[in-house]
């Protein structure tokens, strides 16, 4: 049977473009099908529209944050590693630069854009042609290759490259269409739940505390057990909601993967607002401080310029009144709650903002149905899966759009084949 394409690529986003452009270049002839009416809308999302396009972090390193995902992405980012995907885009046209002290690379320019446009013309000028405005409905094996079904018409081809995205923003198009696909075909998936989002909290004293930012801090997740689920040296932000900022949102699938069992309770984040600081330090200059002759305050022993506001929640924390107590007047009980608050801020967490708000999804097809050296789903020949359509996710900082751009090429690599 005739075929419309040697290659379909359903989805136009980061990963979408990537492999087209990768099977174009390589002489298959690719059609690039997307439901909206424009590519890379995400894209063009990302970065606060900067687009934060990959990371400083060598492959091993980027590969670890991936938590139980290491092993199967290592291969991925061997083989186009952070380094290489900034050579492509220099090549493109699209210079990159670093930001200090976050392991973050973005365009030259500052502007998502740029990025979209170079890998949209990578593969419209290599031959991908494609398909705007066209919802997929099924997709199924069909002889020698597949048959994607759209509302009006059946497009065949010897290779189906799927990467429409999970459900993070779905107002740029990305509502969760590929689950349906992957139940159809019996393939296992673990269920999705937005990541990289804000964290929300019902408490009225965290919200009294929005605009408060620490650049510098250590945020670890607690359970309800107050066993330690995660940790990250990422800076936080205080909002009229909860907490934003890398370091929140870092954290924030644990909390959404809670939240599928019902109302997230009894969970807290942990704030160390001095990281530079050991417990015993802090514990000493305050014993040093309560013995000083003028009864100097807290501020003074402490020497750090935290926020009035803060330091009277941390005060709150260890049952003391006020943001600035003198230390003469703070027993040795107090003090030790006192040294336990500086170090271990503790914000309880009611849930998260949301897919309207998680820039990625966790969860999707289960890493073992995927062949983690070509990106080829393993009971399906002619298949391929990757992207965020995969149970893969990174931190902030570039690694989701590294996963994608790194998963692309092996697919589209192995589909030439």
């Amino acid at each position: 049977m005739e075929h419309d394409a040697d290659v379909i690529v359903v989805g136009a986003g980061a990963a979408g473009l990537w492999a087209a452009g990768t099977a174009a270049a390589l002489g298959r002839t690719v059609l690039v099908v997307e439901k909206t009416a424009r590519a890379g809308s995400k894209v063009l999302a990302s970065g606060g529209t900067r687009c934060n396009l990959t990371t400083t972090l060598g492959p091993d390193e980027a590969a670890k944050l991936f938590g139980a995902g290491e092993r199967f992405i290592q291969p991925a980012l061997r083989a186009l590693p952070p380094s290489e995907v900034r050579a492509r885009f220099h090549a493109m046209g699209v210079p990159t630069v670093e930001e200090p002290d976050l392991e973050k690379v973005f365009p030259a320019s500052q502007r998502a854009i740029d990025v979209r446009d170079a890998l949209y013309e990578r593969a419209r000028v290599a031959g991908a042609a494609f398909l705007f405005a066209a919802a997929v409905h099924h997709v199924a094996p069909d002889g020698d290759g597949w048959v994607v079904t759209l509302l009006d018409r059946t497009l065949r081809c010897r290779k189906l490259l799927l990467c429409p995205g999970g459900k993070s923003y779905p107002a740029t198009g990305t509502t969760g269409d590929g689950y349906a696909w992957l139940w159809e075909l019996g393939l296992t998936q673990v269920t999705p739940v937005p990541a990289l989002v804000p964290l929300t909290s019902d408490a009225e004293w965290v919200t009294e505390l929005a605009g408060i930012a620490l650049q510098e801090t250590e945020v670890r997740l607690h359970d309800p057990s107050d066993r330690i689920v995660a940790r990250r040296a990422r800076p936080v932000l205080f909002t009229h909601h909860g907490l934003s900022g890398p370091g929140a949102m870092d954290l924030s699938a644990h909390v959404a993967r809670a939240a599928l069992a019902g109302p997230v309770t009894g969970w807290t984040v942990a704030i160390d607002t001095l990281p530079h600081r050991g417990q015993e330090e802090l514990r000493q200059a305050l014993v040093d401080g309560s013995r000083a002759p003028g009864g100097p305050h807290l501020a003074r022993v402490l020497g750090e310029a935290l926020p009035a506001r803060l330091m009277a929640a941390v005060c709150r924390q260890a049952g003391l009144s006020g943001e600035n107590p003198p230390l003469h007047q703070v027993d040795r009980s107090a003090r030790n709650r006192l040294v336990d608050a500086l170090k271990g801020l503790r914000v309880p967490v009611s849930g998260t903002l949301g897919w309207d708000k998680a820039e990625v999804t966790a969860g999707g097809l289960a890493l073992d149905e995927v062949s983690r050296t070509t990106m080829a789903v393993k009971r399906h020949p002619g298949l391929y899966a990757f992207g965020e359509l995969l149970d893969l996710s990174g931190p902030i900082g570039g690694l989701n759009f590294q996963a994608a751009f790194a998963t692309a090429d092996l697919a589209a690599r192995d589909a030439c084949r």
